[in-house]
């Protein structure tokens, strides 16, 4: 019978440590089930640890275990969720390898294969900038135990060269068209943008605690606070005579969003139904920002001053909704009554739901 490996302890079927390293008590597990495998790696733990330990030498971590921490840390990040999708696909290339040997020229395989999938250079620039932003914070914020950063330097990363997508607006046919084949809570969340300009996160995450009566007028607007707003700062968002009956017709949805689909929120609006209703529209090439521009479009075109439409759009900076008086914010509402298409009935598509 062979002697007990010291240090290790079979619990199941996978060993695991139990031991003290460099002065420290160690307790994990190998993830190995045969003991060849494990006493390797308890073999590289106790070198990895006495590097640390006695010698202040640095671990070294993979992106992996980066990208990890980042997602851990920031959990509270509005755009959470797009980020680990960018992480996610970058994983099979970089994901078990070490930071400091991560580089520009490491990426080259997933940039390629990425644009032969069809994936436009926005797109890539966006994940390139998460997989950026995770290799700054090992190099500038995260420390070891020895108070070593868990990289010296954060490489620079190429940005990928395409050609820029151009603002498609739609007209008001156009609308038409697209608007038809979606479901009812789809339908009336695009035609919400479309008179508000809101962006697609704003939307999704608009609640009816945000809601607030203008005192003397039969309307309400909107707060799009500091955690929701992409540039972090506090607006209004007045609501033409469209906008509110939109609303009205959400209220009593029993959910603490304004739009919410089965009671749940949702994500984004780029989902099956909106690929679908573009497919049917014929209206190829328009993306949901695209309703955005279309609003930004229609004032420009109803004549509105460039300073009415950065606040309409949230360009400014400052928090508006403590500076602007009652007279301006009517001012506001006017603006985008401008938009109405009551005055086109036949292409007014808000609907109650059954």
């Amino acid at each position: 019978m062979s002697k007990r490996t010291p240090g290790l302890r079979k619990k199941g079927n996978i060993w695991h440590v139990e031991k003290v390293i460099a002065g420290q008590l160690v307790r994990c597990s190998t993830g190995e089930a045969e003991l060849d495998q494990a006493e390797r790696y308890l073999a590289k733990l106790i070198e990895d640890t006495r590097k640390v330990k006695v010698y202040g030498e640095r671990i070294e971590r993979t992106f992996d275990e980066a990208s990890a921490r980042y997602i851990d840390e920031y959990s509270h990040k509005r755009s959470l969720d797009r980020d680990i999708v960018s992480l996610k696909v970058v994983m099979p290339y970089i994901g078990d390898m070490e930071l400091r040997r991560i580089h520009s020229g490491v990426l080259d395989e997933f940039i390629k294969t990425r644009k032969k999938a069809g994936i436009k250079a926005g797109t890539l620039n966006r994940d390139l900038s998460i997989i950026k932003r995770v290799l700054k914070l090992c190099a500038e914020l995260w420390r070891d135990e020895n108070g070593r950063p868990w990289l010296d330097t954060a490489p620079m990363l190429v940005k990928v060269q395409g050609e820029k997508r151009k603002p498609r607006p739609i007209s008001w046919l156009e609308q038409k068209r697209l608007l038809e084949p979606m479901p009812l809570y789809l339908a009336n969340m695009c035609l919400f943008m479309l008179n508000t300009g809101l962006r697609d996160q704003e939307l999704c995450s608009l609640k009816w605690e945000n809601e607030c009566k203008v005192q003397d007028m039969d309307t309400t607007v909107f707060i799009i606070t500091e955690e929701t707003a992409k540039n972090g700062c506090e607006r209004i968002v007045p609501l033409n005579s469209i906008a509110q009956s939109i609303v009205n017709c959400q209220r009593g949805n029993n959910s603490a969003y304004v739009f919410d689909f089965k009671g749940d929120k949702l994500s984004r609006l780029n989902n099956r139904a909106w690929r679908s209703a573009v497919k049917a529209s014929g209206l190829t090439g328009v993306r949901v920002h695209d309703l955005r521009h279309t609003f930004g479009m229609r004032l420009r075109a109803e004549g509105i001053s460039l300073e009415d439409r950065q606040d309409l759009l949230g360009h400014h900076s400052g928090n508006i909704t403590t500076h602007y008086s009652k007279v301006e914010i009517k001012r506001l509402i006017d603006c985008v009554e401008l938009l109405c298409e009551a005055k086109r009935p036949e292409l007014t598509l808000i609907r109650q739901a059954s």
